[in-house]
């Protein structure tokens, strides 16, 4: 075991066809946030309390945020019902409503519907909007239409949308014409996307085409460059872990620098990639149980699965070998 006590039970409008974007409109903070993983029971639903711990941990961590529900949280292993009882769960347990951007998008519009309306409700910081993923090869103006629909049956003009763009998975990708369309139309709307794609070229190209626009970074290796660039931040698996590593580097470029930070969470986020095969859900889960001595950590939902003790002992050389837990 790596150190029980490392981790306690705090564990657990448009202007020359460009348009022009307040960031202060937004609901969510800028900076760091977390894609939270889910803690699960034996029996595979999600535990509520230690849940709410981990969230309330990652707030004390240097997160400005949580994202809820989203890939790392394996949302899309949960039912509709399950997805509306973990967000009450979570807000029933003091986390504040506008740090949390909770993710909502479904293969049905119908399930996506109900989600961001119930989430809207909550008065949550922003949904964050998987495309639909089932259907491949779909037009933006399939697309733009899907999002046409949601909002007009939603029915409230102020909810606020992050598009997830990680085509890797879905192989939808939000492309930057279309967001371009769709800020333009939906202005107090679409505010904002989670760029998972690792692709910093497109990152790039979307915020020299959208000014003011919200694009935080699903891989936190790009958080400065995004930051400098005019981004709004990170959400990452990994911050489950680093997220006082990505705090430091969003407090430095504050003050004008960032590089030696941004240094130590690029090696970081390196050695945490190291089984790309098990996905960030199956190394973050298994690094927690091993830190906490709980054991349910190692529970994940089908089809995910956990680290093999072989793989873990290998990260975990990985981790010491940069000082990661010397900081933890």
């Amino acid at each position: 075991m790596l150190g029980s006590s490392l981790i306690t039970s705090g564990l657990m409008a448009k202007v020359d066809n460009k348009p022009k974007r307040n960031p202060n409109v937004s609901a969510l903070p800028g900076g760091v946030l977390t894609a939270a993983l889910t803690p699960l029971d034996k029996n595979l639903n999600a535990d509520y309390a230690r849940l709410v711990k981990h969230l309330q941990w990652l707030l004390k961590r240097g997160n400005d945020g949580i994202g809820l529900l989203g890939t790392t949280g394996e949302a899309n292993s949960f039912s509709v019902d399950e997805r509306k009882r973990i967000l009450e769960a979570v807000l029933d347990g003091g986390i504040p409503s506008n740090k949390l951007l909770v993710g909502t998008g479904c293969c049905s519009i119908t399930d996506t519907v109900v989600l961001s309306r119930h989430a809207h409700s909550k008065n949550v910081g922003g949904i964050l909007l998987l495309p639909p993923f089932y259907y491949k090869k779909i037009s933006d103006a399939g697309l733009e239409n899907y999002i046409a629909k949601l909002l007009d049956r939603v029915g409230e003009n102020k909810v606020q949308i992050y598009l997830y763009h990680f085509p890797q998975l879905s192989a939808v990708p939000f492309t930057v014409n279309l967001i371009e369309r769709l800020v333009s139309k939906y202005p107090h709307n679409i505010i904002g996307m989670k760029d998972s794609g690792g692709d910093w070229s497109n990152m790039e190209a979307v915020l020299k085409a959208i000014p003011g626009f919200r694009l935080y970074t699903g891989n936190e290796k790009f958080l400065l460059p995004v930051l400098k660039a005019g981004g709004a931040g990170c959400i990452s698996g990994n911050t489950n872990f680093t997220s006082p590593q990505a705090a430091a580097v969003y407090e430095a470029w504050k003050k004008g620098s960032g590089e030696e930070e941004q240094a130590r969470l690029t090696m970081l986020h390196g050695a945490l990639a190291t089984y790309p095969s098990t996905g960030p859900i199956g190394t973050l889960k298994y690094i927690f149980a091993k830190l906490s001595g709980i054991n349910d950590w190692l529970n994940v939902r089908p089809p995910n699965v956990i680290l093999t003790p072989e793989e873990g002992f290998q990260l975990e050389q990985k981790l010491k070998e940069v000082n990661y837990f010397k900081a933890f």
